[in-house]
């Protein structure tokens, strides 16, 4: 019988999902349980979301292991080329938390279009600030999207019927997909400079590492938005912070940080910045699927 780690939380109708295929499944308590690398031992597989590193050192010290199942989209948390040389199999759950992603996005478009969370803070301390909280609308202005993958793509058909201008950049070839809804494909530095809101869409790997730094930042328009909802170390946010103290931008909505929880809280707080704890994908319709999900990829291994 294949024995299953689930590392971090999942949906209990994963777990019983997993346990009625006939696996034996152990929940692991971070408190008591000591390290990872010392649990690994005898599991065939092993489910974590973000917050559990498979680190070189954890695969080296697995002795049964065949399987990663990483709960969720991005596998910066796995170390892919010591799974590799170990033989074991990594798998995500991408396809769950798209729609969840996406509209996330237009939260934080929408509340940094319309200072949403400035007025609520304000109306909350009792003030009455309607003149110095106008603000814009999203109709007609220039998204560009970073990334024109999955969760990109659902954000582009969003922005789109609000009746936005949609600009896409990918290093790979994306002029069908952008045909067919009705973007325009274009380099990143042109979007850049053309984009009244920029969204990225791209895993943490080295060469998306700090991607927008002082340079891109310097790029934009000084009325522009940042949106991140993918992974913050694709920001310097040393660079993003100077360019907002700066007015080089309008300002950046968050839900991603270099740091989770961040260990400095200047950017977080700073007046231009939305800034959410990492909930993107936090839906309860996002989390049954990545849990469904989750399940049929552990069971399709070893069944």
């Amino acid at each position: 019988m294949a024995r299953v780690l689930i590392a971090d939380s999942v949906a209990e109708s994963a777990v019983a999902k997993i346990k009625d295929a006939g696996l034996e499944v152990v929940i692991r308590n971070k408190d008591t349980d000591g390290p990872v690398e010392e649990q690994i031992k005898g599991f065939d597989c092993i489910v974590v979301r973000s917050a559990t590193k498979v680190t070189k050192e954890v695969l080296e010290a697995a002795d049964s292991l065949k399987l990663v199942v990483r709960a969720g989209v991005g596998l910066d948390n796995v170390d892919l080329e010591a799974a590799k040389e170990k033989g074991v199999k990594v798998l995500n759950t991408p396809e769950a938390p798209t729609a969840s992603v996406a509209e996330m996005v237009l939260a934080l478009m929408f509340s940094l279009a319309r200072n949403v969370a400035v007025a609520d803070s304000s109306m909350k301390a009792e003030k009455w600030e309607k003149k110095k909280l106008s603000g814009t609308e999203l109709w007609q202005k220039t998204l560009g999207i970073v990334g024109f993958g999955r969760i990109g793509y659902e954000v582009a058909k969003r922005a789109i019927v609000l009746g936005m201008n949609v600009l896409a950049h990918d290093v790979i070839d994306i002029d069908e997909i952008c045909d067919d809804i009705g973007a325009e494909r274009t380099d990143f530095e042109d979007l850049l400079g053309r984009s009244d809101y920029i969204s990225l869409h791209v895993p943490l790997i080295p060469q998306t590492k700090g991607m927008i730094g002082e340079r891109e930042l310097d790029l934009m328009k000084e009325s522009a938005f940042l949106i991140n909802t993918a992974r913050g170390g694709v920001v310097d946010e040393k660079a993003l912070l100077k360019a907002l103290d700066e007015s080089k931008i309008a300002g950046a909505g968050l839900d991603v940080f270099e740091k989770e929880p961040p260990v400095e809280w200047g950017l977080v707080k700073h007046p231009k910045v939305v800034a959410t704890p990492h909930l993107s994908s936090s839906t309860s319709e996002a989390q049954a699927r990545v849990g469904e999900l989750t399940a049929e990829k552990v069971i399709g291994e070893f069944k």
